[in-house]
């Protein structure tokens, strides 16, 4: 289908063209210096942006650490300035995990920062959708092919054939078109200008995203995370394992993306992200 509103075929079964290429694999971010001077560059950029506060007075840092530490043996007899002695492994073992948690704090403080972004991650995934930011290349153009085994119905017969609730905006109405796809695993739904795919299978990668850049916008979709992808982008379905048949990719417009259960929501074609979130809060 070349856009949401998906064409006018009035057919039951709708038969595959020629598969999609599958999505584009040119997804780094443009460098081609060694990965420790990218890296290098980017964690000095992230240090003049951070504003950090002044050290704390040496008997303050000492106590903090040797309380974390816990390598010290409490003795009231020991002479001032003794040094202390070690525990042993159990202790040494505390201190690897107090620097796993420095380690883990240092990667969320470079996701806050679009430097910290470029040095973590290109690579974004939510509710059964890989998103690739970086340099996708030429969006795909001409007739996509139709998902595998697409076929048209009554929402009834939809709601008999796929294992995950059926629901629909009420802020759209009835939908003007129904289809059932991949043995059951998606289940699209069209309006004029907007379609909803429903699908199962959140924990496997259903659809690819491939994006130029900037980072997509965090939303919140009542109580669940989801992200709106603004623009144009190169979207390609990813078949089950082993099912035989091809990535079928076509031409993407804005989407929003979040997740409900174990049922993924992709909503595609409103305007805004606020036109998007009202119509996906309105699901029933």
């Amino acid at each position: 289908m070349n856009s949401p509103d998906g064409p006018n075929d009035s057919t039951d079964d709708i038969p595959n063209g020629d598969p999609g290429s599958g999505a584009n694999d040119g997804t780094g971010d443009g460098r081609s210096g060694g990965a420790g001077g990218g890296l290098e560059a980017e964690l000095l950029a992230l240090g003049e942006a951070l504003d950090m506060p002044a050290p704390p007075p040496a008997d303050v840092a000492r106590s903090v650490r040797t309380r974390l530490e816990g390598l010290t043996t409490e003795d009231p007899a020991a002479p001032p300035g003794r040094s202390p002695e070690p525990r042993g492994p159990a202790h040494r073992s505390r201190w690897r995990w107090v620097a796993a948690g420095v380690a883990v704090v240092v990667a969320a403080l470079l996701g806050l920062t679009p430097q910290g972004q470029a040095a973590v991650a290109h690579v974004l995934r939510l509710a059964g959708v890989e998103i690739h930011v970086g340099e996708p290349g030429p969006l795909p153009s001409g007739v996509p092919s139709p998902l595998p085994g697409e076929r048209r119905m009554t929402l009834d017969r939809a709601r008999e054939l796929v294992a995950f609730p059926v629901r629909v905006p009420a802020d759209l109405g009835e939908p003007d078109d129904v289809r059932v796809s991949d043995d059951g695993r998606v289940l699209s739904l069209f309006w004029p200008g907007t379609r909803l795919d429903a699908y199962d299978g959140t924990l496997d990668v259903v659809w690819r995203k491939d994006l130029p850049g900037p980072f997509p916008e965090q939303v919140t979709v009542g109580a669940s995370p989801g992200w709106w992808v603004s623009g144009p982008h190169g979207l390609t379905y990813m078949p089950r394992a082993g099912a035989g048949s091809e990535p079928v990719q076509r031409r993407a417009a804005s989407t929003l993306i979040w997740q409900q259960g174990q049922t993924g929501y992709r909503l595609e074609g409103p305007a805004t992200s606020a036109q998007a979130l009202r119509i996906a809060t309105s699901l029933h």
